[in-house]
């Protein structure tokens, strides 16, 4: 049997804390303070103004070191710092306490060069820009009141509930199809591809919104994968592309037609809100009512003014007449003068030039009398003094054909000296014809 050894024995244990404590310690004594260089990853700043990243090597080892930058050193940086950049980091090892995490305090940041992944997203930025794949000419505009939208992320993703989440909130009256696909990790570039073919395929959604959280550049590779990207810009359905936070741009977002800062945007830049819609469509219904009143206006002012027109023949006949009388007179004071200018012409011409006078006021004459005539036969009175009536309903509308009567009615007649109240006894009438 072993004998334990008495130091160890006589030694008390270590507390979590003290032993956090003790380990840092050793570390910063062990180390001092260190240099290392790799690339930025998952960089984000803090409300305090704290900055914390990891740092990875940049030939793709699985290598990942936890950074923290506090807001004294983060303030002297000279540039922006963003995930993909290649930096030299000089600080020391400690160990946060809170979740026992070996972590390098950053005391100074210095940009180096470009990461790797950065690097392959410029590349193939530039080709495919090369190729037109993000002209501003190949972008269409959305549907204006879409029905059913499409969306092509992880069943599971938060961006899916904030889409949802919003569209619910914002426009409710619009249906929602989900095309899932895994939206990060080695096999997401071909089944987002997949989705966006199937979705093409099928035609049952009228906008496509290709969504995704935030991340790093890593994390949102897979939407700047050439296969993701030549499938957004085939796409029969216009599409808009939320991926990450407003700050992250893939290249999915390049060649989609409308991008949008995060998935929540997408949603409401796809479907506009219904409350919105609704009052737009109340003041279009209110426009119309008040156009059509002014038209009924109008025209019930010209309805008026015919019937004044009509209701008058006399009016018009004295007009004319007038107006035959002063054409008569200026006619017989253009002969007088005439006949006075040329008085030694032979008594024969002054004559003849009588005789026309007398057939054309003559003929003048005819031609008012049956003008006249024929105003008088339009003249409603005229007409009931040759012994016609005239019938109307109780409320003054004229009963042009016994089929618009009733046994039982109250009828007014009228003749040209009186009229008389009656009620119908009976209608005879023959069927209309047709």
């Amino acid at each position: 049997m072993n004998t334990p050894d008495p130091a160890i024995a006589a030694r008390a244990p270590w507390g979590v804390q003290a032993l956090l404590l003790a380990t840092g310690d050793a570390l910063a004594a062990r180390f001092g303070a260190v240099a290392v260089r790799g690339e930025l990853s998952g960089f984000s700043r803090a409300a305090s103004g704290h900055c914390y990243f990891s740092l990875k090597d940049a030939d793709g080892a699985p290598a990942l070191l936890r950074c923290a930058m506090f807001r004294r050193a983060a303030a002297l940086l000279d540039f922006a710092p963003a995930d993909g950049q290649q930096v030299e980091l000089r600080g020391r090892f400690g160990v946060y306490e809170a979740r026992g995490e070996l972590q390098l305090i950053a005391e100074a940041l210095q940009r180096v060069g470009v990461g790797t992944l950065y690097e392959e997203f410029l590349r193939r930025r530039a080709r495919l820009a090369a190729e037109g794949l993000f002209d501003a000419s190949r972008k269409r505009p959305l549907p204006a009141w879409p029905q059913v939208l499409g969306v092509v992320t992880s069943p599971g993703a938060a961006a899916l509930r904030d889409v949802l989440t919003t569209l619910q909130r914002r426009a409710p009256q619009v249906r929602v199809v989900i095309y899932p696909t895994p939206v990060q990790g080695v096999d997401a570039p071909p089944q987002i591809e997949a989705a966006l073919r199937l979705a093409d395929r099928r035609r049952e959604v009228d906008t496509l919104l290709l969504v995704r959280g935030g991340g790093s550049l890593e994390d949102l590779w897979a939407f700047n994968d050439e296969r993701v990207v030549r499938a957004v810009a085939a796409s029969g359905i216009p599409l808009v592309c939320g991926v990450g936070h407003e700050t992250d741009i893939t290249l999915a977002d390049l060649a989609a037609d409308l991008r949008a800062a995060t998935p929540t945007a997408a949603a409401e830049l796809a479907a506009p809100a219904q409350a919105e819609a609704l009052a737009a469509l109340q003041a279009r219904g209110a426009a119309l009512g008040a156009a059509v009143e002014r038209t009924l206006q109008q025209r019930a002012q010209g309805l008026d003014l015919l019937a004044l027109r009509l209701g008058q023949p006399g009016r018009s006949l004295l007009s004319q007449g007038q107006r035959l009388d002063e054409r008569g007179a200026r006619l017989l004071r253009a002969l007088q003068t005439r006949l006075q200018s040329q008085a030694e012409a032979p008594r024969e011409l002054a004559r003849r030039l009588g005789r026309a006078v007398a057939v054309q006021l003559q003929r003048q004459a005819l031609l008012l009398d049956a003008a006249q005539g024929r105003l008088q036969a339009q003249d409603p009175q005229r007409v009931l003094q040759r012994g016609y009536a005239w019938v109307e309903s109780a409320d003054g509308r004229p009963v042009v054909s016994a089929h618009a009567l009733v046994p039982g009615q109250q009828v007014r007649a009228v003749w040209a000296d009186g009229q008389a109240r009656a009620e119908v006894l009976s209608v005879e009438a023959p069927p209309p014809l047709g």
